[in-house]
């Protein structure tokens, strides 16, 4: 699971209202959509996204330079992620109940 560091959610926040646009067209490109982060105030995240093939999706975008510069942009706000970047700590969630 990830999470925040307390004093860097504002920053957080910020630099996800201004992605940069290569950020963007990589994530489409390789697959993600319908993709939300939601953070809980205490800072723990949240992320939804549908894709056909999330491991594809991952793989795709760990091929891009974009998403290289990014995680290295944002690797510090995370609490302890084992020296892993936050698109390499995803947790799979099962779901249990879904109402169309």
């Amino acid at each position: 699971m990830l999470k925040v560091k307390p004093h860097l959610i504002e920053e957080y926040k910020r630099r996800h209202k201004a992605v940069w646009p290569e950020m963007l067209q990589a994530l489409r490109e390789t697959g993600w959509h319908n993709y939300s982060i939601f953070m809980h105030s205490d800072g723990t995240l949240f992320f939804y996204v549908e894709t056909p093939d999330f491991q594809a999706a991952l793989q795709g975008m760990a091929a891009r330079e974009v998403n290289t510069r990014w995680q290295e942009y944002m690797k510090d706000f995370f609490e302890d992620t084992g020296g892993k970047h936050a698109d390499q700590s995803f947790v799979m969630l099962e779901e249990v109940f879904h109402l169309d």
